[in-house]
């Protein structure tokens, strides 16, 4: 019963100071729109290219086998 409580204690005073805790006190404004360069498209062709590396290797993996 002791744990319990204890338990029950904890979980109210965490709850109570967890709203005096924000790290920003309220929401930023509209934020500013960031364009999908560069960066991203060459992320994204060096993923599928990764992708491809692997089903090729999966496919020569599966045609040594047989």
């Amino acid at each position: 019963m002791k744990y319990v409580l204890t338990i029950i204690v904890v979980l109210v005073t965490v709850l109570l100071i967890s709203g005096s805790l924000m790290a920003q006190p309220g929401l930023p404004s509209v934020p500013d729109q960031t364009p999908i360069d560069g960066g991203l498209g060459l992320l994204a062709a060096a993923g599928g290219g990764y992708a491809l590396k692997k089903l090729r290797d999966r496919k020569k993996l599966e045609q040594e086998d047989l």
